[in-house]
């Protein structure tokens, strides 16, 4: 029930906000603000979990945060905001946030959370500045990473690096660095959790890391992001965030929690490239035993370590050219074998079991080597120096963060598949990391998020929102539901956008399209009538489901229209989007060619998207593993995976879309999609319906 006294805060808070910021109260806002609030304030926690899908222009922001913020302030309990990019966090913490406590003249702590992967080790940029140790002793996972040689230019930016930190004018973190820092300079500068000496660090006071992580104590209010909750998940909750039972969590972009959390619990594993790792162990250790000779405990490990790394080396031998029989039998264009039902046979299940077996042992006896140079760490009158040590225990990190994954993946595939069970995705591809090396890469993962959201997070958290502008399907949360395990309990909601959606757009549908499934007509049709299509002095933004049909229509383009196009590959978007508004702002006109990473995520107000172009129906690739697995368990269950999966998901996709075009309640416009299925399939009529209300033309 919610106290009045909580009411009251909200209510207040919610006027200031519109009075201070000379707005008026948008329905769909307070919509979401009552239930919301009703929802988190719910004596049933089965109930405590609201889904709300808030169209465009909604403020869902402002929705969440205003009703959030008092309850959670009230209950004790941290709100966790997690977003779907980083791009997303830094506009919350920066921009977003304070502006509505401003507003509000409310006063809560906040504090921005990454991954350990975005902040520089101190300890790290020392091992670079002082020496390529590093290097040298092989504390690099696989062959390709060997390959980075700092060079007089890397390392000049390391000592700027080094001197932001110790001024205090930067830190740390690598989206606050004001240029561009590729990922292998980068790569370098980073530990994981196994490479972190933690507490026992010189550098500890001064950790861009540890320091990031201080401020969520204080905090009443976290911004993270989804990859950074399902990491925390991983571990069990609690590690890296808050206790999951003392946190509201706000999952915007909720569209992306499902995909995010299946990335996050599966496993891979590359044979080559784990082999030549494990290969080098023994010359590893070798290179230690001079270092540590006075340490004779130590020592005695390292023999015991070698030996059972080569065992391991001998299991994963024999395991290729099993693997390597079933990638030679499949026909698949891109190289891979996916193992039906997820059973991989009696055969590879056997060595698994023992790779897994023989893994786990060695990780053990690794935990105790770590433990080991852990306690020299504190141990002032340890015979070795502390630069040493500390090169050693990153070094025995990196065997550690490999066997984690080792066991991982191989646990999985021993595992007899149980009755009613879904089953893992399991499957084989073909790696070429360049340079004519080629290797096998195992995967499994799971095909739904449904069970891991159910055990980790609903099951656990105080309480939680789902929230995105699209979160329904040809009309309604069902396929939302199966993919992240929301239940019947929570409570959902639809609200509309700011928009006159009727007013303001038309979807047209050209009588003279072609169906998208006839590759090269359709393909020779998008040819022919892109340029009669572009807005003059105004941006168009066409999208495609394809590369390779992306790249064919760029090719057999006309050079008059080729020189109005950006397409994606040949810039980063973030640049894409910086030249395509530089022409719109000169009075040019602009072309944009992307994939479905311009689906969402991508603004273009008012003349930068006049016309969106959708060149076909987002149906998903038929020959991804996971999505055939999907399918494969959803027939085997006497369900249909057309109807079930795949035009769900191209519903969702479609409705991304087609929202580029309205971004402000002035923007009008066009969505045009190129796709006569919409007209001669009786499942049209479901994706135009599922769409925003626009104005129709539609076999015109």
């Amino acid at each position: 029930m919610l106290d009045s006294e909580v009411k009251d805060t909200i209510q207040q808070g919610y006027r200031q906000f519109l009075n201070n910021r000379g707005l008026s109260p948008r329905l769909g806002q307070k919509q979401m603000v009552a239930a919301i609030a009703n929802s988190l304030s719910d004596d049933d926690a089965d109930k405590r979990l609201a889904v709300i899908e808030a169209g465009t222009g909604t403020g869902k922001t402002v929705g969440y945060l205003i009703a959030a913020l008092p309850i959670a302030r009230a209950l004790k309990k941290t709100v966790v905001v997690s977003t779907g990019t980083i791009a997303l966090q830094e506009q919350l913490i920066n921009k977003d946030i304070p502006e509505l406590l401003e507003s509000c003249e409310w006063d809560f702590s906040c504090a921005l959370v990454k991954g350990r992967g975005r902040y520089a080790c101190n300890l790290r940029m020392e091992q670079h500045l002082d020496s390529i140790k590093a290097k040298d002793a092989g504390v690099f996972l696989f062959e390709d990473d060997q390959q980075f040689n700092p060079n007089a230019q890397t390392e000049s930016l390391y000592r700027e690096m080094w001197d932001a930190l110790e001024d205090g004018s930067w830190n740390g973190d690598r989206d606050s660095w004001d240029t561009h820092i590729k990922d292998m300079e980068w790569r370098a500068l980073t530990v994981d959790r196994r490479q972190c000496t933690g507490r026992r660090c010189r550098f500890v006071n001064q950790c861009p890391f540890f320091k990031a992580r201080g401020d969520i104590e204080e905090s009443e209010v976290i911004v993270a992001n989804h990859d950074l909750v399902m990491a925390d998940l991983a571990l069990g909750g609690g590690a890296i965030l808050p206790p999951p039972e003392d946190c509201i969590y706000i999952c915007d972009e909720g569209h992306r929690l499902g995909d995010t959390a299946i990335r996050h619990f599966g496993a891979e594993c590359r044979i080559n490239s784990t082999l030549t790792w494990l290969e080098r162990i023994p010359k590893q250790c070798k290179g230690q035993t001079p270092i540590f000779a006075k340490d004779t405990g130590l020592i005695e490990q390292l023999p015991r370590i070698e030996r059972e790394a080569g065992k391991i080396s001998e299991l994963l031998s024999m395991a290729y050219p099993l693997l390597k029989e079933h990638l030679d039998s499949s026909d698949d264009y891109e190289g891979r074998f996916r193992f039906a039902h997820g059973d991989v046979g009696a055969t590879i299940r056997d060595i698994a079991a023992q790779i897994s077996l023989q893994t786990s042992g060695w990780l053990g006896r690794l935990e105790v080597l770590e433990d080991t140079l852990s306690e020299a760490l504190s141990d002032k009158q340890y015979s070795v120096a502390i630069p040493d040590v500390e090169l050693f225990y990153q070094q025995v990190g990196t065997w550690l963060s490999g066997a984690e994954r080792l066991v991982s993946l191989w646990d999985r595939l021993h595992r007899e598949l149980k009755q009613d069970s879904i089953p893992m995705a399991c499957w084989l591809k073909l790696d070429d990391s360049g340079g004519g090396n080629l290797d096998i890469s195992v995967n499994a993962s799971p095909i739904q998020a449904a069970e891991i959201l159910r055990d980790s997070l609903w099951g656990n958290c105080f309480a939680a929102v789902v929230t995105s502008a699209t979160l329904r399907s040809l009309g309604n949360f069902s396929t939302l539901q199966r993919e992240t395990g929301i239940p019947d309990s929570a409570h959902f909601l639809a609200v509309a956008g700011a928009f006159d959606y009727a007013k303001s757009a038309i979807v047209r549908v050209p009588a003279e399209a072609v169906e998208g499934n006839k590759a090269e007509e359709h393909t020779d049709y998008i040819v022919e009538n892109l340029a009669s299509m572009v807005e003059e002095k105004a941006g168009t933004l066409v999208l495609f489901s394809s590369k390779k049909q992306m790249e064919q229509v760029f090719d057999e383009l006309p050079n008059d229209l080729a020189k109005l196009i950006l397409i994606q590959g040949q810039y980063s978007n973030r640049e894409m989007v910086r030249l395509h508004k530089e022409r719109i702002d000169q009075g040019r006109t602009s072309v944009l060619l992307g994939l479905a990473s311009f689906s969402e995520g991508v603004d273009l107000p008012g003349d930068y998207c006049r016309h969106v172009i959708i060149a076909k129906l987002p149906f998903a690739v038929p020959n991804d593993p996971l999505q055939q697995a999907l399918a494969e368990w959803i027939e085997s269950r006497g369900g249909n995976s057309f109807f079930d999966i795949s035009l769900p998901l191209a519903s969702l996709r479609l409705i991304q879309a087609a929202g580029r075009l309205l971004r402000t309640e002035s923007d009008t416009g066009t969505v045009t999609i190129l796709d006569k299925r919409l007209i001669t399939k009786r499942y049209g009529a479901q994706l135009l319906n599922a769409l925003p209300p626009f104005s129709r033309e539609i076999g015109h």
